[in-house]
């Protein structure tokens, strides 16, 4: 089975895959403690919209859905930290916009962008050697600002007040957090497409907490599922949707780290 990995395509899915899973594991971990799991979602949405206008306009589809991503990314944060707006409620708001935005898009260049399919399910099997050193190149740019600033974008997690006191800029942070979500979530499109991003943030974490006990263990616990998942679905996924196949990966792994979180909390 692992001779298919002498083949080109697999070892570009590959080296994209791992890294984008280290990503959404990382983030993911975050969002849930923070109850924002489901921006990921809204912000695939956004990347729809955005990839949809760019096949209108003849455009490079990444060029327009990165700064489009992260400009929703921070104005996502800006809504949930109004009074007015709650995050749930700012997130459906942005990502039903885009949505119809992109729609309408696809629509008026007449339903040709074809293409907009892959995004929409994945197609990390027919990813080229150019979408593999930009997805690398964003990926890379996210583990590492994510390791040079982890112990105050934590501070800000866990406790905010006490961040603030304690003199972290929390504004900042919290914008840096927001740009590493947007950076995954639209690399992430390309493996598991708009629908089901949201799962490759979310699945591992939860499965993740629901054995481990320490903070640093649940990352690592997530990063290790997520990576594993990917794999595992790539593999058997050779006749059948890769990201779809990667989403019950992650399924099957959050249902046997419930039952065995549950079995050793009654010991």
């Amino acid at each position: 089975m692992f001779n298919i990995f002498s083949y080109s395509f697999m070892q570009y899915a590959l080296i994209v895959g791992v890294l984008v899973s280290l990503c959404a594991a990382l983030l993911g971990v975050l969002l849930v403690l923070r109850r924002y799991s489901m921006i990921g979602d809204g912000l695939s949405h956004v990347g729809f919209g955005a990839l949809s206008v760019a096949y209108a306009l003849g455009a490079a589809p990444m060029t327009v859905a990165v700064p489009v991503v992260i400009a929703a990314a921070f104005l996502l944060l800006g809504l949930s930290e109004s009074k007015k707006i709650k995050g749930d409620s700012a997130i459906a708001v942005l990502s039903s916009s885009a949505l119809a935005i992109g729609v309408v898009a696809n629509s008026m260049a007449g339903g040709s962008a074809s293409d907009l399919g892959g995004y929409l399910f994945g197609s990390i099997l027919a990813l080229k050697k150019s979408d593999v050193i930009v997805s690398v190149i964003l990926s890379l740019v996210v583990i590492i600002l994510f390791g040079l600033f982890k112990n105050r974008i934590f501070a800000v997690t866990f406790d905010m007040p006490f961040a603030k006191s304690a003199g972290v800029h929390v504004r900042f942070y919290n914008l840096l957090l927001a740009l590493l979500i947007a950076i995954t979530v639209v690399v992430g499109m390309q493996i598991v497409g708009t629908m089901l991003i949201s799962s490759l943030i979310i699945f591992p974490a939860l499965s993740a907490m629901q054995i481990a006990e320490s903070f640093k263990g649940v990352i690592i616990l997530s990063a290790v599922i997520s990576v594993v998942t990917f794999v595992v679905g790539l593999l058997v996924s050779l006749t059948l949707p890769a990201g779809a196949m990667i989403v019950l990966c992650n399924l099957c792994v959050l249902v046997v780290c419930t039952v065995i979180g549950k079995v050793v909390k009654r010991k």
